[in-house]
């Protein structure tokens, strides 16, 4: 179907994520350094993110997309038993009231050890990111603290592999823990480069 959404010049698009902000379907994300649309389900057509934009970089067109779901964005977040989501993906207001353990892994840890979907995934909300690819650190941060505060969670489980690049990850996770309102603790797995569990604490 035809109908009216944003348009996002990613050539003025400074990635400053002030339209993430103030859009209220979570239709936007910074991927890469510039705001996206991760899904035109999402966005309501309602424009509310152009008068944020200190850049002039989003405007309205008609296009051919997807008829705008209200009830899409609280799909984007797994439930348990079902394949993580990156991070930069996850709009936080899906997880209003969610109760259990919160799981940021690395991208790497899934696939070095093999036992991960039986032990991390089942029965907690799981979030991947890599500290090393992604420039979104600012919003991660944002997104776990409105994650601590919004829902139940016990504990933030943050898993890394032993390598010096999977520490900022951790740092991360200790920030939205400073930041949030509500004080949860955190718990650090560390797998190592052969895909062993080298310890918890």
């Amino acid at each position: 179907m035809k109908r009216t959404l944003i348009k996002i010049d990613e050539d003025l698009c400074n990635g400053c994520g002030v339209c993430v902000k103030s859009c209220h379907e979570g239709a936007l994300q910074i991927i890469e350094g510039k705001a996206r649309i991760i899904d035109d389900q999402y966005c309501d057509g309602l424009g509310a993110c152009i008068g944020t934009c200190p850049e002039g970089a989003i405007i309205m067109e008609e296009r051919e997309a997807e008829p705008y779901n209200e009830y899409a964005h609280y799909s984007v977040f797994p439930e348990p038993r079902q394949w993580p989501l990156q991070l930069h993906l996850i709009n936080p207001s899906a997880l209003r009231s969610k109760t259990g353990n919160l799981v940021l892994a690395a991208d790497c840890t899934a696939f070095a050890y093999r036992d991960f979907h039986q032990h991390f995934i089942q029965n907690n909300r799981i979030a991947i990111a890599c500290p090393k690819l992604d420039h979104s650190k600012d919003i991660y941060v944002e997104k776990i603290t409105e994650m601590i505060d919004n829902s139940f969670f016990n504990t933030l489980i943050v898993i890394i592999m032993d390598v010096p690049c999977c520490g900022g990850l951790l740092q991360i996770a200790r920030e939205a823990q400073a930041n949030a309102k509500r004080k949860i603790p955190i718990k650090k797995i560390v797998i190592g480069i052969k895909g062993n569990l080298l310890y918890s604490e």
